[in-house]
């Protein structure tokens, strides 16, 4: 039972320059360039997020391709899914695939997303500061399909029921996705292969549809958070949130609750876990945040994810989808950092393998929010509910907010103070060394004036 679920992790390939993102972002600009440069936006706030025992790798090199798949691997993950840009016969970020495919390297089941989005400044797939946009037809949605085909023949390509997987992120952005995935079947049976398994990811507006997949021709859906989690109120009592803050706060153990315990739909839905969110890194303070993440929260939502797929699906449908592998900069990824280490994926192998973790999960961070649920559970013994509830935690959520900031001015107090201890401690330190040098220096000029009298 402990390998009948295959979990696959999104995969992102940008960690290595290319001539479009260099004339768009600057030379040599990677998604490693955002990472660095991010700041905190409230006090705790986990930023900048940087890599553990991988570092700032380049994904041209194949050693980087071999440590990654041999770290998934070894912690229980079945697969990678590449994203795929493809624009009408232009390809971006395609170098990393291109080299597993023709090397044969890593030996690591894959599958593939096509990221049908437009290319934007904003990093949101919309349709503002385009930069490269999405030109649908039928020629290209045939050009596209038949350049996949060596990948869809490869052994390690990832099948459900003997047919090659393909995901399509936005399928509902097809002018026509039923036409497409019939052309699609119609080029993949012509090539010999056995067929196609067509898996629409819910994102977007596609994320609150819960539609029958069959109804654009396609197999399976998947989730995809943190599209379809519910957005928390953005008056959180967040301790020194910088005023200019215009994004969103979510609740991590909440959207998990909620993900966990949807109702099972009469069409085949992939499950989809995140181990956190935060795409500061990309966006500044538009950031959307899923605060109270943790490998022990992440563990549990995987866990549950793990045994409906058990209980809901059977034979090569048990499957299941993380996001994701390495999405640093939406601070979504199992690849060690610096702050938890090997933890994610200690919980990625303990949800899946049913087994103990071999690190503590439960990493104090100082980024929860114990405060509001304390607010939130007295208001509910105190039998407040809708406007009283919401009036309530307003007015307690600004106190908290005050109490932030004094904490936080208190902190940065204490951290001046302990800087100046250490400076002290330091000072003192050098001055117990010297005079030991004097005391030792003292002796053995003693000693060798009594060797010269004697």
């Amino acid at each position: 039972m402990a390998d009948d679920v295959r979990a696959i992790a999104f995969y992102l390939p940008q960690y290595h320059p290319i001539p479009e993102n260099d004339a768009w972002w600057g030379t040599g600009f990677t998604e490693w360039t955002n990472v660095v440069e991010a700041r905190p936006l409230f006090h705790g706030h986990y930023q900048p997020r940087l890599p553990g025992m991988l570092g700032f790798y380049d994904l041209r090199l194949p050693e980087v391709r071999e440590a990654q798949a041999e770290l998934a691997r070894k912690y229980g993950l079945h697969g990678f899914c590449y994203y795929h840009y493809w624009f009408n016969g232009r390809r971006l970020l395609e170098r990393p695939f291109a080299e597993v495919l023709s090397s044969g390297r890593p030996d690591f089941p894959f599958c593939l997303c096509w990221a049908n989005e437009n290319w934007t400044r904003r990093w949101d797939g919309q349709d503002s500061e385009v930069l490269i946009a999405q030109d649908y037809s039928p020629e290209a949605d045939r050009a596209m399909i038949r350049e996949l085909l060596p990948a869809f023949r490869d052994p390690r390509y990832i099948r459900v029921h003997g047919r090659p997987l393909l995901l399509v992120y936005r399928a509902l952005e097809l002018p026509d996705p039923r036409a497409t995935a019939a052309l699609w079947r119609e080029e993949v049976a012509a090539a010999g292969l056995p067929g196609l398994y067509l898996c629409r990811v819910e994102t977007f507006d596609e994320a609150k549809l819960a539609a029958d997949p069959a109804q654009i021709g396609f197999d399976a859906a998947c989730e995809f958070p943190p599209h379809g989690m519910g957005v928390a109120d953005p008056a959180f009592p967040i301790a020194a949130l910088d005023p200019d803050f215009d994004g969103v706060m979510r609740d991590y153990a909440q959207a998990a609750h909620d993900f966990a315990t949807r109702p099972t739909t009469p069409y085949v839905r992939f499950h989809g876990v995140m181990p956190s969110w935060d795409n500061t890194a990309r966006v500044g303070r538009r950031a959307g945040i899923a605060v109270n993440s943790s490998p022990e929260s992440y563990r549990s939502w995987l866990e549950t994810a793990v045994n409906r797929t058990r209980r809901d699906r059977d034979g090569e449908e048990k499957l299941l989808f993380i996001n994701a592998w390495n999405e640093w900069g939406e601070g979504c990824h199992l690849e060690p950092d610096r702050r938890y280490g090997m933890a994610w994926l200690e919980a990625t192998r303990a949800a899946l393998k049913g087994v103990a973790p071999t690190v503590p999960l439960a990493i104090d961070t100082g980024d929860s929010l114990p405060i509001y649920r304390e607010i939130e559970r007295l208001a509910q013994q105190l039998g407040l509910d809708g406007v009283g509830a919401e009036a309530t935690l307003r007015e307690m959520g600004a106190i908290a907010r005050r109490w932030g900031a004094d904490l936080a001015k208190r902190d940065a107090a204490i951290t001046a103070l302990n800087e100046q201890l250490a400076q002290a401690t330091a000072i003192l330190t050098a001055q117990r060394r010297m005079l030991a040098e004097r005391q030792s220096e003292a002796g053995a000029a003693q000693e060798r004036r009594a060797t010269a009298g004697s």
